[in-house]
């Protein structure tokens, strides 16, 4: 397991008494690089949406254990945000509570001459998710996925 992949489990699992004594739900954690600056970023959910105080509440609770912890050696920045209303779907938990829903693919190589679709998430499994577009049913290899996450509709 590397530094990024370590960091992420530590902080899941240091970070999820205080989502579950609140009644959220851990959606994603990720330490990233972006220019030079390095990020460790929670993203939590609950049923309604989350809000800003939700935020600062589980923001103000963890920066005391990241204080004590003191597990990540770079300098980072900290935050807590939702995942957002065109949240990706990353771990199998997104994509079950995804069945049925709007889902728009963007894909590395084209099928059937296309590389961007929008379409109800019929069905997947490890390998491959399956689009229900204008009452046809597209298989998509996961690998060829670029992007996958849920659609905007008004």
């Amino acid at each position: 397991m590397g530094k990024k992949e370590s960091y992420e489990a530590k902080t899941e699992q240091l970070i999820q008494p205080i989502i579950d004594a609140n009644n959220f739900e851990l959606y994603d954690v990720e330490y990233v690089k972006e220019g030079s600056d390095y990020y460790l970023r929670v993203y939590i959910d609950k049923e309604g949406g989350i809000t800003v105080e939700d935020c600062q509440l589980v923001s103000r609770a963890f920066n005391e254990i990241l204080d004590r912890e003191d597990y990540i050696s770079d300098q980072y920045i900290f935050e807590v945000s939702s995942p957002g209303l065109l949240r990706p779907l990353k771990k199998e938990k997104d994509y079950v509570r995804s069945i049925g829903k709007m889902i728009d693919v963007k894909l590395y190589k084209s099928v059937d001459g296309q590389k961007e679709y929008t379409g109800v998430l019929k069905e997947y499994d490890a390998d491959t998710v399956t689009l229900t577009v204008n009452d046809e049913d597209k298989k998509f290899e996961k690998s060829n996925l670029a992007m996958i996450r849920w659609a905007f509709v008004d």
